[in-house]
């Protein structure tokens, strides 16, 4: 007997993609149920070979529902998460809401699986900002191998980072450009296409963003706290896939060879790294795997145990759609849930 899981935001892109993802990996489900705003509702939406009709997020009860996946926005789970975890079912959200709360276990199963085992305190499992996610799956076997003192990382995030609005956006004007129509940006601050624009999420008053405060705080409640991370995001024209140059400096002797072992070995991971033409991975390669891949993995001689990394990674799936079902999947596989319907 499965569980009955509910995706809240069932018509955004990481909602599809949770979709998607649920049935491809099997996952034991009883039922699935789409749910969405008051505007959505009576769209449909496709589950394997299943045709979903959406339903209303604000009346659904969720009693008698095991887990919810949260794709719907902040603000939305602010509301609703608290109101559906008092229901008894488990919520993994994916914004930003929870991530910081010290009752909420913030979780990528190949970096810090064992910190699940808080998530009865709210019953609220949080998931990382996208681009943190792949960032720590490619750090955490490193720093167990030679303890990182310091990160540099440079982050070049595809506009799905943005929602379905952003990459419309992106193609609106890639086709303005070729036909010469007037270029419109309502989106993002500034053109998109043809283009890169350093600045993602809201200014705060030190002159970093929300978006890059998001992965030095990230990483240090996931990883380690004394970890010192500096972070520049950037947006990119592609569509899918988000790429990072990481510089990273070690407390302990590491050399690229060594390191390149260690994440060939290290769950999630996929090492391609050949010096030579082509013999790295990009963004467009990346899109629709579920792998975190890691490139030009090279010694830095200007410091001390210095290394630099390539890493790239599918935004929708590991960066959203895919850890948060794997965090389901972590529950089911300790025993830490059981499914209502076999209670009863």
């Amino acid at each position: 007997m499965g569980f009955r899981v509910a995706i809240a935001g069932a018509t955004g892109n990481v909602g599809r993609e949770m979709l998607d993802i649920l049935s491809e990996r099997n996952f034991p489900v009883d039922e699935v149920v789409a749910l969405a705003s008051s505007r959505s509702v009576g769209k449909e939406t496709s589950f394997g070979d299943a045709t979903l009709t959406v339903k209303n997020l604000e009346t659904h009860d969720f009693s008698e529902t095991d887990i919810c996946l949260m794709s719907a926005g902040g603000s939305v789970s602010q509301k609703w998460s608290p109101k559906i975890a008092q229901q008894g079912c488990v919520v993994i959200d994916n914004s930003s809401a929870w991530r910081y709360n010290a009752d909420v276990p913030l979780i990528v199963p190949e970096v810090n699986p064992d910190a699940i085992d808080g998530f009865s305190k709210k019953n609220i499992i949080a998931n990382p900002n996208c681009s943190t996610a792949q960032l720590v799956v490619a750090l955490k076997p490193l720093h167990d191998a030679a303890k990182i003192k310091r990160i540099v990382v440079s982050t070049y995030q595809s506009v799905s980072g943005g929602g379905k609005d952003a990459m419309d956006e992106l193609f609106s004007q890639t086709r303005a450009v070729f036909v010469a129509d007037p270029i419109e940006a309502k989106i993002f601050t500034k053109r998109i296409a043809f283009n890169v624009i350093p600045h993602i999420d809201s200014f705060m008053e030190d002159g970093y963003t929300k978006e890059e405060w998001k992965v030095l705080a990230e990483t240090k409640k996931m990883l380690d706290p004394k970890i010192k991370v500096t972070c520049t995001a950037v947006r990119v024209p592609v569509f899918i896939g988000h790429s990072e140059s990481v510089n990273i400096e070690f407390e302990n002797e590491i050399t690229a060879d060594q390191a390149r072992d260690i994440l060939r070995d290290a769950p999630g991971c996929l090492v391609v790294d050949k010096k030579e033409d082509g013999g790295y991975v990009t963004p467009y390669e990346c899109a629709g795997e579920d792998a975190t891949y890691i490139s030009r993995i090279r010694e830095d001689a200007t410091v001390e145990n210095g290394l630099n990394l390539w890493v790239v990674s599918d935004n929708l799936r590991k960066g959203a759609a895919l850890n948060a079902i794997q965090i389901a999947e972590l529950l089911v596989a300790r025993g830490l849930i059981t499914s209502k319907s076999r209670a009863a």
